[in-house]
């Protein structure tokens, strides 16, 4: 298993990419090679600091002289910066080199370089980013968490079946269960986009779809896939993100202000320990962005090293189940059974 990291992408590269990339190397036996893309010189000093081996075999330096900032333009930026870390290291993807790609680094950047260089798979006009959301049954995914903001109701229905296709593959979900994000559970509720995708999913076969689902759904509902826009996704999975980090910093404010509750908190460290491992995004690393023919790891932009250590796995996890292989069979099923009733 080869992988490429983006070693120049994220908020704390590339210190918590090179970090990241050590544990990876540790823990993971099927990674077979580790290509670090970036400034040559900037890379080799981190690692020189970090200890990591540059003559270690699984490991190489791939020099790659631009980097693509946070806050710059996706596609406009990916073609003026030709030699940025997430345009060498898709080209690595392209060719054949890498197996997977895995950055923290610009998330419109990253769709925009894996839509231009290894386009969408057959049957999929836009990818869709998959964000993982624990819940009372397990993790539910999010699907488009924001590579699409202004999708259509045929677009959420390839996320459906991406989304099916991976939760078999990489999670072993036998009977994914696939609702649709709402305003209500009713199957009259919602806007007109959400009506026409609710008609269509009821009608596409190799799907458990359930349904409209809201809010709470993502929590107390058993749900493997939620479907929604890139722009309500990203919105609702921004929000969840920044109550969890709220509700912590209160939790903990409260409990520091009487000598009985840090006490009982003592007592409690380890559930408190669970719970923050079970909500932490670092747990599960990085969101696969389904739909481009390659595997394309995007981590969160504040990745801490753990994080980006888990985007490598779920970049190796993702190729060993063979998912694309899995979604263009899906894809090409439903495809023949359009096909069939015409």
């Amino acid at each position: 298993m080869k992988v490429a990291l983006d070693a120049m992408g994220g908020d704390h590269a590339p210190a918590v990419n090179i970090g990241g990339a050590i544990d990876a190397l540790r823990y993971y036996p099927k990674l077979q090679h580790l290509y670090l893309v970036g400034i040559e010189e900037v890379l080799v000093e981190e690692c020189r600091r970090q200890g990591l081996d540059l003559n270690d075999p699984r490991v190489s330096i791939v020099g790659a002289p631009e980097v693509i900032g946070m806050a710059e333009p996706g596609a406009k930026t990916v073609r003026r910066k030709k030699l940025s870390s997430i345009s060498i290291a898709m080209d690595m993807v392209k060719d054949g080199r890498a197996d997977a790609f895995v950055s923290a680094g610009n998330t419109g950047a990253a769709v925009a370089a894996a839509t231009l260089k290894l386009r969408t798979l057959p049957g999929v006009d836009r990818a869709g980013i998959a964000s993982a959301l624990p819940n009372e049954f397990g993790i539910c995914h999010i699907l488009d968490a924001g590579a699409n903001p202004e999708a259509k109701p045929e677009h959420l229905v390839a996320y459906a079946v991406m989304g099916t296709a991976f939760s078999r593959g990489v999670l072993g979900v036998k009977d994914p269960k696939v609702g649709l994000m709402s305003n209500g559970e009713e199957d009259e509720k919602g806007t007109t986009f959400t009506k026409e995708t609710f008609k269509l999913l009821k009608e596409t076969p190799g799907i458990n779809f359930v349904g409209n689902v809201e809010g709470r759904d993502l929590f107390e509902t058993e749900l493997d896939v939620v479907l929604c826009d890139g722009f309500v996704g990203n919105i609702m999975l921004k929000t969840i993100e920044a109550t969890a980090k709220a509700v912590s910093k209160w939790l903990k404010t409260e409990i520091k202000g009487n000598p009985l509750r840090i006490a009982g908190a003592v007592l409690a460290q380890g559930a408190f320990k669970a719970l923050k491992e079970k909500s932490s995004y670092e747990t599960y690393g990085g969101s696969p962005l389904l739909g481009v023919n390659g595997v394309v790891i995007i981590a969160h932009g504040s990745s801490s090293a753990l994080a980006v250590r888990n985007a490598i796995r779920v970049g190796i996890e993702t190729v060993e189940n063979r998912v694309n292989v899995e979604i263009q069979k899906a894809l090409t099923a439903i495809s023949l059974v359009d096909g069939s009733a015409g």
